[in-house]
């Protein structure tokens, strides 16, 4: 059996990958609620969150217990679990192919454009025959989308917009929903007995937001046999070139990937030249120039003499140079800092001690407060802030002043029941307040000020102005009870623009009020991006890292907020939430 991804390339069909049972998954969802059928749309969306995140590839769980090891994942019941069985064993199931028949639209691409949601592809297929992307936008293009009842010019221009935007975004996968099948890959590759070590490189490692393709390199006395091995793994779709120490292949999930296998003496020399960016390089092959060197992928040389090579560190050192992490390597001042001993010293991954935004099933998360506090725990944390969607986000089911306090009693319950067990973790009590066009607020200050950790946010109109977004927040943040803005630009990469913001005036509007900003750790979130985060530093503001975890598996989204934070030279006292809950608490409002 064949399949196409987005750009037209004919992939062969092999086991499937959890990206790909989580976009059939997906597509279950959207078709559903097409037809207008209740609870399964919400019923498959998460399911294939749950599968998307999963840190083991479904085919594994399967292999190793069949369709109840499936249901373990989050949002996996019987029902999905019997369609991802078959997915497993046939690449297709039953009623996904039944409700394609009956639409034959490409659901995928048309509601990955902004403003697109299911009714409105339906709509789109039924009036003007609409199937894909590029109807979409011969359709808009040729004003027929305003004609529709109930859309307009405005839409239509939304419309193409968000094509545009989409186009812009080059195919680009978000780093961390498509990391734990990298981090598959890459086992499979260290597995191999004529592997001395392998390591993925490129903007992965950069730990870029998103990767346009992936870069493994690996060590081994045996390349040939190496690359034998890999072009067999099963998240490869077609092999494109093979060589004795260079292969290059398109994944099943869409990807380009090379494997480069180097010998040990030039594996720091290759994996800084393949690691990046392309700048940074530049920028040290200068400095290697200007001392008489000559830095390549093969070593550093002074002459027909090796001088380093064989790590990362030594080839720094012979330029001069302290080491740089990968996260700094953009060229943006970090040689500089490095050659005067001034880089910073960075956040490190097990640094934060608690989680400031986290939604439960009170609102729209799919687990219990108690069930998060565990999760929370098991990875290593301290303490957690509840912070549910409040009541202009009706879609949510937020809360109002009432379920609030409500909510804020069964915080207080279940930090008592841990007293009881000795255990010292502890529930904050929080909301992720909405903030209004108007910059006000959706839930009232006396019920704000019962909080430990009030959030705001923007989750609506934006298309507003730079003016008028930079007024609203700055309102929201001059509140003496909004200790955070949550995602602050609001952005959904691939997905969603930020929103315009003046972002000087943000940034002195917090140091005034002593607003924290959120790193907002979400994968394709990501918000706020490193250069304001770099500004942030440079200016003192307080930061937060912050998994917006809706499931227990999204606390390994942290790790995300931190690379993030690294890319930006934030170190731990930037952070806020790498303190104690009681030091952490003080750093509020």
């Amino acid at each position: 059996m064949e399949a196409v991804d987005i750009s037209g390339r004919m992939l062969k069909y092999g086991k499937m990958t959890n990206q790909e049972i989580a976009k059939n998954l997906r597509e279950m969802a959207i078709l559903y609620e097409m037809e207008g059928v209740f609870f399964k749309p919400r019923a498959y969306e998460k399911a294939a969150s749950g599968v998307e995140v999963s840190g083991e590839e479904m085919k594994d769980l399967y292999e190793k217990g069949g369709k109840e090891a499936l249901k373990k994942i989050p949002g996996v019941g019987e029902g999905i679990a019997f369609h991802i069985e078959s997915l497993l064993k046939k690449g297709v199931f039953a009623e996904h192919e039944r409700l394609k028949k009956k639409i034959p639209v490409n659901v995928s691409e048309l509601s990955a454009v902004e403003g697109v949601g299911p009714k409105m592809i339906k709509v789109l297929y039924k009036k003007l025959g609409v199937k894909n992307l590029k109807d979409l936008e011969k359709a808009g293009r040729s004003g027929k989308i305003r004609k529709l009842e109930r859309f307009g010019q405005k839409s239509e221009e939304k419309i193409l917009k968000g094509i545009e935007f989409l186009k812009n975004s080059g195919g680009r996968r978000v780093l961390g929903i498509i990391a734990p099948e990298l981090n598959a890959l890459l086992a499979m590759v260290k597995s191999f007995p004529e592997v001395e070590t392998a390591i993925i490189a490129g903007s992965a490692r950069r730990k870029k937001e998103t990767i346009g393709d992936l870069d493994i390199l690996a060590v081994s006395k045996k390349p040939e046999i190496v690359m034998e091995k890999f072009i067999t793994l099963p998240q490869i779709a077609n092999v494109l070139s093979k060589g004795k120490t260079k292969t290059m292949v398109i994944l099943k999930n869409g990807l380009d990937a090379d494997l480069r296998v180097v010998p040990a003496g030039s594996y720091g020399a290759a994996l800084n030249y393949f690691t990046g960016s392309k700048d940074h390089n530049v920028k040290l092959r200068e400095l290697a120039q200007k001392k008489g060197l000559k830095l390549n992928e093969y070593g550093l040389r002074n002459g027909n003499r090796q001088i380093a090579g064989k790590s990362e560190e030594e080839v720094y050192k012979k330029l001069g140079l302290s080491y740089i992490e990968p996260e700094l390597r953009e060229n943006t001042g970090e040689i500089e800092a490095s050659r005067a001993g001034k880089l910073p010293k960075l956040i490190s991954y097990g640094d934060l001690k608690g989680d400031l935004q986290v939604q439960t099933d009170w609102t729209d998360g799919e687990n219990s407060i108690e069930a998060m506090a565990e999760a929370a725990k098991k990875m290593g944390l301290e303490y957690i802030a509840i912070t549910d969607h409040t009541k202009a986000l009706v879609m949510t089911g937020g809360s109002d002043e009432k379920k609030l306090l409500k909510q804020m009693a069964a915080i207080d319950k279940l930090n008592s029941k841990f007293k009881i067990q000795n255990s010292k973790f502890r529930v904050l009590k929080g909301a992720e307040v909405n903030i209004m066009k108007d910059g006000s607020l959706d839930i009232n200050d006396k019920t704000l000020a019962k909080l430990e950790v009030a959030g705001a946010a923007v989750h609506s109109h934006f298309n507003l102005t730079r003016a008028e977004q930079t007024r609203r927040i700055v309102s929201a943040m001059e509140n003496p009870n909004v200790d955070i803005i949550f995602h602050l630009t609001g952005r959904v990469i691939n997905k969603r623009e930020p929103i315009e913001l003046d972002i000087d005036e943000i940034i002195m509007t917090a140091k005034r009020t002593g607003t924290v900003l959120e790193i907002d750790a979400y994968p394709d979130r990501s918000d706020i991006r490193e250069e304001y985060i770099k500004r942030c530093v440079e200016a003192g503001i307080k930061m937060s890292i912050d998994s917006d975890a809706h499931s227990v598996q999204h606390f390994n989204f942290l790790e995300y907020g931190v690379s993030q934070a690294r890319r930006g030279w934030a170190g731990k006292t930037d952070i806020i939430n790498t303190c104690s809950a009681q030091e952490m608490l003080k750093l509020l409002k």
